[in-house]
């Protein structure tokens, strides 16, 4: 299977700062709307969401800044299933542009299926499961992700 492309983008002039790059929290915006493209794929479009009751949390997720984005620049990400149990999905987000070969920035996030009702944290749908399950085999070739399973830390010093 080749990337899957979950969600396309021009940089606009309100995400970029004074220096003309993408600001920080725009990335995350960016992979937000790539995880909620990436929900459609899944059975989590709005519809389903809205009859179900059931929609993805954020638990956490981890940025790596990697190269400048400019205003007006064309990007995309590309989601990796990294893996998934009955509750939890493990994902892989990167930016790319045209004319640039490696990733942009990188996020790996951990999100929840919750029952909204509750809220509290629900089993996928067995259709969720079977449509992540042939995501991920349909992705087991492609290179492992980079920058994944990283600490943020300083070097002990002493």
């Amino acid at each position: 299977m080749p990337a899957l492309i979950t969600y396309r983008t021009q940089v606009q002039e309100d995400w970029v700062d004074y220096n003309g790059h993408l600001r920080d929290a725009f990335y995350l915006l960016i992979f937000s709307y790539a995880t909620d493209a990436l929900m459609e794929r899944i059975g989590l479009d709005a519809d389903s969401r809205g009859q179900s009751g059931h929609s993805l949390f954020t638990l956490e997720a981890h940025i790596n800044y990697l190269h400048e984005v400019k205003l007006g620049s064309e990007v995309w990400v590309q989601t990796q299933i990294i893996g998934f149990d009955r509750k939890r999905l493990h994902v892989y987000h990167s930016l790319h542009r045209a004319g640039f070969d490696g990733e942009l920035a990188a996020s790996e996030q951990m999100l929840l299926h919750v029952d909204l009702a509750g809220p509290k944290s629900a089993p996928f749908s067995a259709q969720s499961q079977a449509l992540l399950g042939q995501l991920l085999e349909q992705q087991q070739d492609l290179a492992a992700a980079t920058y994944v399973k990283r600490v943020i830390g300083l070097p002990a010093v002493g």
